[in-house]
């Protein structure tokens, strides 16, 4: 197991554990469990990641710290829209949207305004980095 697994398993066990909320990096900052179906495997994964309430929606970021590439999860959530987010203790299905335009340059703005990180991790990379809208599945 990677590093980055295995830190992602530990933050995973402690969100469930205390409720949605987390220490270290994630204290105090908005974040929720995403559950994605792999796309070449048809595996379920997880991933915490940060979010921006947006309306009814929660908006995440394929930051990747950054980096050169977009994150799995991303590919995966592409290939196979309909996901689950865990926030605080309630699951939900929603279906993921990748946002473009003035739209996601305003979000992200947004959420590097509250989070510098977000402004950094922008500089860091030549890739625009993918806005994702996640909207509640209706009933």
């Amino acid at each position: 197991m990677t590093s980055r697994q295995e830190r992602n398993r530990t933050i995973i066990e402690e969100f469930r554990r205390n409720d949605g909320r987390v220490g270290g990096n994630f204290e105090g900052r908005p974040v929720l469990l995403l559950g994605t179906t792999g796309a070449r495997t048809g595996q379920r994964r997880v991933n915490p990641v940060m979010y921006l309430a947006d309306g009814g929606r929660w908006v995440i970021f394929a930051t990747k710290g950054g980096g050169p590439k977009h994150p799995d999860w991303y590919h995966n959530l592409v290939a196979n829209p309909v996901v689950t987010i865990e926030v605080g203790t309630e699951t939900i299905e929603a279906r993921a949207e990748v946002v473009a335009g003035g739209e996601r340059d305003r979000l992200y703005a947004k959420q590097a305004g509250a989070y510098p990180q977000f402004a950094e991790y922008e500089r860091r990379t030549t890739r625009i980095i993918p806005v994702i809208a996640l909207s509640k599945l209706e009933d």
